[in-house]
């Protein structure tokens, strides 16, 4: 009869396996193509946080309770753009730029090659915070199999952009957030090239 592993033990080693979020390059090495990390998946309302400290997701804490988004369900991945962090001069310094992947829901913890179609920025209290939009590297993943850039999206897609608009001012404070612009894939590369450690 095969001995097992004390329960404890297997949860560390099976722990041990996953990957250290927070050093992952910006880059894949193979493809060199963003990678994202899924930090809230599509299709759920339960805002959730990667933790360095901890290597773990967490829910997201307001006044002690769970953040919960009091609207539709997040429209794709959410997450962050992996080995980023806000420089000194923006919204929340050392934090990752986040990322919202167009495709069905991943979980978190999933690391993603994404192609960037866009940049949103929003005004959150008069915070500004940028948001790259990005579909799956593979295209047997996205769900919108025409959108490859800003171009297209808008040509194959129009309403994903009001419908974008719309989630992003109703996820927090709708009263206290505002699109101050959209812009294409360019602008997004660039800044995830700004922001890399």
């Amino acid at each position: 009869m095969p001995r097992r592993l004390p329960v404890f033990l297997s949860l560390v080693l099976l722990g041990s396996c996953q990957p250290r979020y927070a050093d992952l390059p910006t880059f894949s090495p193979e493809h060199r193509l963003p990678q994202m990390v899924v930090e809230m998946p599509a299709g759920t309302n339960h805002d959730q946080r990667y933790n360095p400290a901890t290597n773990s997701f967490e829910p997201r804490r307001i006044a002690g309770l769970e953040a919960v988004v009091e609207f539709l369900p997040a429209p794709g991945n959410l997450g962050f753009v992996a080995g980023t962090s806000a420089g000194a001069a923006e919204a929340e310094p050392g934090s990752p730029l986040p990322v919202l992947v167009l495709a069905e829901a991943a979980p978190a913890g999933t690391v993603q090659e994404v192609v960037p179609v866009a940049l949103l920025t929003l005004d959150i209290r008069g915070s500004l915070q940028p948001v790259v939009v990005a579909v799956p590297a593979r295209p047997a993943q996205r769900i919108l199999p025409l959108a490859t850039d800003w171009a297209t999206l808008n040509r194959h897609y129009p309403r994903v952009r009001d419908f974008l608009t719309l989630w992003f001012r109703h996820r927090r404070h709708p009263t206290e957030t505002r699109i101050v612009s959209w812009k294409d894939e360019k602008a997004a590369n660039q800044l995830i090239r700004r922001w890399m450690k």
